[in-house]
């Protein structure tokens, strides 16, 4: 149902976009000032589009170019051999996913996975999403623009579109000016921006590496986790619940000191039996509210007609191996000293037994200490408690110090490092359209000329490259779409 409000609302506002374009345009009132806001603006409208062009960074186009020519000539030739070397293995990667594909043998992970808002991108993610697609568009044509002042080669502006709901960049490029400089000129600016790409992805990943250390002055890690979300109505939420910016702990006896620590408590609690406590028989009979007048009442539910302050236990004495169940507070229960077995809670001249909870082997019960009293008692399954919350390795030095802003960056880094290498793939791949078209065609120019002295021959090898990736990616394409909604 949310889907397809979604989709409504992204439709509904398109149409009435391209509709009040078209009216603006048609009325003899509107349609001048109009136009001229349009011009003045660089606004463009169509269909379940909107595009902005300008001339505005075209200066800054020519001063970055200006810069160190001998490290940019250098730098845009290292371009070159990159978009050449991931053509080659982008081509070999999609050609083995076919393979496999048509063998009928798993493929583990799709190279190529449409992105789509509420089929496989949660809601949460989208803002993430779509920056880090226009930042990715941005560095990837502006690539492609300072390549080619550099190659004296004219820029006549650039522009930022939105397409339905995903944004993109594009710079203009005077054709002329391209079909007569050498191949190898061409080559530079063709790999440009899918080297900037590149740059992307390392970067991230060198920024992913030191965030630990450029967020020492501002969050301490190692000592616990503090949440960063704790789902409402949850068993978790409420007065005596936890609460996002708590600093967890551990988990009863397992000790938490980072998020891999915590999926291992979760891990091991899944595995273990409940822990026990020990208590003394006299404290049990004085603290046992379970009602024993009804014998239509289950043992294991002596606490079916009591406060929910209270739980049903277990236990035996050295006197009777047989099981006997208590209603005990559950809270000054778990105060008492831990135990797995009775004989764990021996103690000369009184008679004491170890007293575990009555649930059956997927409920537990845990004690989750979070840097308030009392700790939290979870009563469930626990992974209900790693889904109701998250947590971060990053616990703030002080409370004026965002939460997030660890998970942000993290987030946003990985968003990079997964979009930009999906670019690269999606682009050096010779197919009609992307960049790997102009890749194959100023390449084979460049290494064929002498050999295939014949314009004709080296524009037939230029076509069947061109058709086999074509063809090629939209297998893939096709493949993905089918892993994905079958």
């Amino acid at each position: 149902m949310q889907q397809a409000t979604g989709i409504a609302v992204v439709f509904g506002f398109w149409s009435s976009l391209y509709l009040l374009d078209v009216f603006l345009k048609a009325k003899r009132r509107y349609s001048r000032s109009y136009l001229q806001f349009l011009d003045g603006t660089g606004l463009s409208v169509s269909i379940c589009q909107l595009r902005w062009f300008s001339t505005w960074f075209n200066r800054l186009f020519v001063r970055i170019a200006q810069w160190k020519p001998g490290f940019l000539r250098a730098w845009f030739t290292m371009g070159i051999v990159f978009a050449l070397v991931a053509m080659v293995m982008s081509v070999f990667l999609l050609s083995l996913l076919v393979i496999n594909t048509i063998r009928r043998q798993p493929v583990e992970q799709q190279v190529l996975t449409p992105v789509m808002p509420g089929v496989n991108l949660p809601a949460s993610q989208i803002t993430y999403y779509l920056l880090t697609l226009l930042v990715c568009g941005i560095l990837h044509e502006v690539g492609h623009a300072v390549a080619a002042v550099r190659e004296q080669v004219r820029v006549n502006g650039f522009g930022i579109f939105v397409l339905l709901l995903y944004p993109g960049a594009y710079v203009d490029l005077s054709t002329e000016h391209l079909q007569i400089i050498s191949p190898l000129r061409q080559l530079r600016i063709y790999c440009a921006g899918v080297w900037h790409n590149f740059i992307i992805v390392l970067a991230s990943v060198i920024f992913l590496f030191v965030l630990p250390w450029l967020l020492v002055p501002f969050y301490t890690v190692g000592n616990a986790v503090v949440l960063t979300h704790v789902l409402e109505n949850s068993a978790v939420s409420g007065p005596l619940g936890l609460a996002v910016g708590d600093h967890v702990t551990s988990i009863g006896d397992c000790r938490v000191t980072s998020v891999e620590d915590w999926q291992t408590c979760i891990r091991v609690s899944l595995q273990e039996r409940n822990s026990g406590y020990c208590m003394s028989l006299a404290l049990i009979d004085k603290w046992d509210t379970a009602t024993k007048s009804l014998s239509d009442v289950p043992a294991k539910d002596c606490c079916n007609r009591t406060s929910s302050t209270h739980l049903c236990f277990s236990y035996h004495t050295r006197a009777s191996p047989d099981l006997k169940y208590a209603c005990l507070p559950a809270r000054s229960t778990t105060d008492r000293p831990p135990c797995k077995l009775h004989s764990d809670c021996f103690t000369p001249n009184l008679d004491m037994a170890c007293v575990l909870p009555a649930t059956d082997n997927t409920t537990k019960l845990l004690r989750v200490f979070h840097g308030r009293k009392p700790p939290l008692l979870f009563l469930g399954h626990p992974l209900d408690l790693h889904y109701s919350v998250g947590v971060s390795n990053y616990v703030p030095a002080s409370a004026f110090i965002p939460i997030n802003l660890p998970y942000v960056l993290e987030t946003f880094c990985k968003y990079l490092i997964s979009l930009s290498g999906a670019l690269i793939i999606l682009n050096v791949v010779p197919c009609y359209a992307l960049d790997g078209q102009w890749i194959c065609h100023a390449f084979i120019e460049l290494s064929l000329r002498s050999t295939f002295p014949d314009r004709e021959a080296r524009g037939a090898i230029y076509t069947v490259v061109i058709l086999f990736g074509t063809l090629l990616l939209l297998t893939n394409v096709f493949i993905a779409m089918c892993t994905l909604f079958f």
